[in-house]
């Protein structure tokens, strides 16, 4: 039996671009994933899909394990020759018990590597725009918790060391003491006109940042209702927030945007989306499979070399073709002299990315534009045309290039099918919580989430990336919001941004 290792990785603060790059590794080489309540679900997309995953989140009053079981378990996947990736949100030895789940690994005679973390104490505050030390106001930082155990008769945070320490102040857990915290610490010597800044979910679009003073804090929190978890930070340099707050002004920020992409291609618009602040989460609707007949589908490609004209309407397309084709040709040359139409950039960049250039790609994005390019590129009339596409699509295409005379056979590359795992949560929370939209790429995306028969969320809007997944979404009853000009995941961001922007005004 192989020897088991278990990685004991700091998950970050939320955002999960900020996972380290050997984190990273780790996951892709996991086995075994082992996560908590403040790991973002979305690091999971970098774990095989076959790999067990375990989640052992822990929050107040609402354990899935305790910490005795999940340092069992531990033990338990490292001992059995599993490589295991267990993350913890944050940093593993910051108020994270990483030591303890390390000491378990230790007793037990199990190989172990300790992966550090950005903490939320530190990258919390950066992105509510307060940077922790700073030569003008401080030159020194304390990280303390405020997260005690209930049943102690008395507190063992000692606020007199707290108060009269001079520089930042960072306490990770502790939001819901914060009234017996503050008190404490004005009674230490603290001055009630001390800055305060409360973090929740910080570095993710759900974040939300509130400030006061340590005299009144704890009042502003209640009122409105601000919960764990949160980072709060005492000190001046709280004041700088006003200058360098620069992740909550950026245009998407909180906005709840749903992406119904598949789970390979939704990642791309996601992190697009995040990018201008948007709490921007994955919710695929459907998944590409292989063509339904995998003989025809390698027949075509084989003789691909015969026709004139090769079109492909999607990156799935030229994914599917080239993957055959290069399991039956070993040379690129071997495709002869075919010529190449692209529908849309997404795909003309695809097809670029196999080293094959595109010859012709229409000015719009939607299939009948390629017929205008290539009557402007070439007479059509008795051309050997293959369509490289997908199971079911529309059949404008191949009904306009025959009827102008050209030869056309249909390449059946791969089909869209619902989606039935939700891995990340994103169906589950858009149940939960809702959005304050939803995107949709595709008419298959559109039609498999009317499937889903979801709750209706009130304040929700569509949002669609032209005009053929328009007409899906106006016939089967859905709202279209607004369209994207320019039909692929840029222009529809941009459209996003744009609708936002004037929804503002």
């Amino acid at each position: 039996m192989p020897e088991g290792i278990c990685y004991l990785v700091g998950a970050g603060p939320g955002d999960p671009l900020l996972l380290t790059l050997k984190g990273r590794d780790c996951l892709c080489r996991a086995e075994v994933v082992i996560y908590d309540y403040l790991s973002n679900p979305a690091l999971l997309q970098w774990a095989p899909a076959e790999a067990e995953k375990i989640y052992v989140g822990k929050k107040a009053g609402a354990h899935t394990l305790r910490q005795e079981e999940i340092n069992a378990l531990l033990v338990e996947k490292t001992s059995a020759g599993k490589i295991v990736t267990r993350l913890k949100g944050g940093d593993p030895f910051l108020f994270g018990r990483g030591g303890e789940e390390a000491e378990a690994l230790v007793a037990a005679g199990c190989r172990f590597e300790i992966v550090p973390g950005i903490t939320s104490a530190i990258g919390g505050p950066a992105y509510a725009g307060i940077p922790v030390t700073h030569r003008a106001h401080n030159t020194m930082l304390t990280i303390f918790t405020g997260h005690e155990d209930p049943t102690k008769s008395e507190s063992s945070i000692n606020y007199a060391a707290l108060a009269s320490a001079p520089g930042t102040k960072v306490m990770l857990m502790g939001v819901e003491r914060l009234a017996t915290i503050t008190s404490g610490l004005h009674g230490a010597g603290m001055p009630e006109t001390t800055p305060v800044a409360l973090i929740r979910w910080a570095t993710t679009g759900e974040q939300r940042t509130l400030t006061g003073t340590l005299g009144d804090i704890a009042e502003k929190a209640a009122a409105a209702s601000f919960k764990a978890p949160a980072v709060a930070v005492f000190g001046e340099v709280v004041n700088l927030r006003g200058t360098l707050n620069w992740f909550e002004t950026l245009p998407l920020f909180g906005k709840r945007i749903g992406v119904t992409r598949t789970r390979q291609q939704a990642g791309e618009m996601v992190q697009q989306l995040r990018a201008l602040g948007a709490d921007a989460f994955e919710m695929p609707t459907i998944r590409v499979e292989q063509a339904p007949d995998k003989r025809a589908f390698y027949e075509a490609v084989a003789y691909a070399h015969s026709y004139d004209w090769l079109i492909f309407t999607s990156p799935n397309g030229v994914d599917a073709f080239f993957k055959v084709f290069f399991e039956i040709y070993k040379d690129a040359r071997d495709l002869g002299g075919v010529r190449i139409a692209a529908i849309g950039p997404a795909t003309a960049a695809r097809v670029s990315a196999f080293r094959f250039q595109v010859d012709v790609q229409p000015e719009k994005y939607v299939a009948e534009e390629i017929v205008t390019a290539l009557q402007k590129e070439t007479s059509i009339d008795n051309l050997k045309i293959l369509l490289a596409r997908a199971e079911g699509a529309r059949d404008v295409l191949p009904k306009e290039l025959s009827r102008l005379g050209a030869i056309v056979d249909e390449a059946v590359a791969y089909r869209t099918v619902p989606e039935t795992e939700d891995a990340s949560g994103g169906i589950r929370r858009y149940r939960e919580t809702g959005a304050d939209l939803v995107t949709f790429t595709s008419s298959s995306t559109a039609e498999n989430f009317h499937a889903l028969n979801l709750p209706p969320c009130e304040g929700v809007r569509f949002a669609s990336i032209g005009p053929v997944t328009s007409k899906t979404m106006h016939d089967l009853g859905m709202p279209v919001n607004l369209e994207a000009a320019v039909h692929d995941i840029p222009g529809l961001v941009d459209a996003i941004v744009t609708f936002f922007k004037t929804e503002k005004k």
